[in-house]
């Protein structure tokens, strides 16, 4: 990124439109060339920001989620990433307890067994970091839910990471179950997760892979969202991380994720 802001700007924009198309209908996008490539995490997320407005003018809706990525050992090991990462998620990409979708809306989707929170009051700044002690307070509800990831790339090892964070990192829908706003009397470290395609186990995971505890996945995108002077808002939901490493999809299936006492929910690929 040069640092001449003008061209800073530019260079946000073409690699915007660069990213955006493959979510368009689009073909799967190509590695940008290096000079357009952002260099650090921060850049990435402004990236973002401009793709944002571009899918939001092309009829995707407002923001009403966010995903973090890459918050449990498996799937850091899984994308190579050593550390959390966030995007955000569209309205019409939500989906409640079931979905029927057509493996043909997508490149190549990947489906994720994940525990989501529904935020209750606003996260803004106190002049203390959010941790898993104190963030409890702003949480409604927690519910199962299944994340969606299109892998819509021509090559996603070959990406650098903030390329893929510019792109909401894989994100292209979420299916939420129903909400338990009693979720303070769960054990969720020991919440076990799993998921089942065509009514077989195809992996398990629980709430203790998720940075140790789910609320540390929830205050870390807390703190990272005040750093960037967009504070987490009451009524939007966040992806708290996958309990399963992403399975990719081939064929026509239905996939099932269940957590205990949080229940299920379900999508159906035709």
């Amino acid at each position: 990124f040069p640092k001449n802001n003008q061209l800073k700007l530019d260079t946000i924009s073409l690699l915007a439109d660069h990213l955006a198309q493959a979510r368009l209908g689009g073909d799967p996008t190509l590695l940008p060339p290096e000079k357009l490539q952002p260099g650090t995490m921060a850049e990435a997320y402004k990236v973002q920001d401009a793709i944002h407005e571009r899918l939001t003018a092309k009829g995707y809706g407002p923001l009403v989620g966010h995903k973090i990525g890459c918050t449990t050992q498996v799937m850091q090991e899984y994308l190579s990433i050593d550390h959390p990462c966030s995007g955000e998620v569209f309205e019409s990409t939500v989906y409640h307890k079931n979905a029927d979708l057509k493996l043909s809306d997508f490149h190549r989707i990947g489906v994720e067994c994940e525990i989501a929170a529904r935020l209750s009051s606003d996260l803004r700044p106190t002049g203390t970091p959010y941790n898993r002690e104190n963030i409890g307070d702003a949480v409604g509800a927690l519910m199962a839910g299944i994340e969606l990831v299109d892998d819509r790339y021509d090559n996603y090892p070959s990406f650098p990471a903030p390329t893929l964070v510019a792109d909401d990192f894989f994100n292209a829908g979420v299916v939420l179950g129903k909400e338990n706003k009693a979720w303070k009397t769960l054990d969720l470290q020991n919440l076990k997760g799993v998921m089942l395609i065509g009514g077989e186990e195809v992996g398990r995971g629980k709430g203790s892979d998720i940075l140790g505890h789910p609320m540390e996945a929830l205050a870390w995108l807390a703190n990272q969202s005040i750093s960037q002077e967009k504070p987490l808002q009451a009524g939007t939901f966040i992806m708290l991380g996958s309990v399963v490493k992403t399975v990719h999809l081939e064929k026509p299936a239905e996939v099932t994720i269940r957590f205990d006492e949080l229940g299920e929910v379900s999508v159906k690929f035709a």
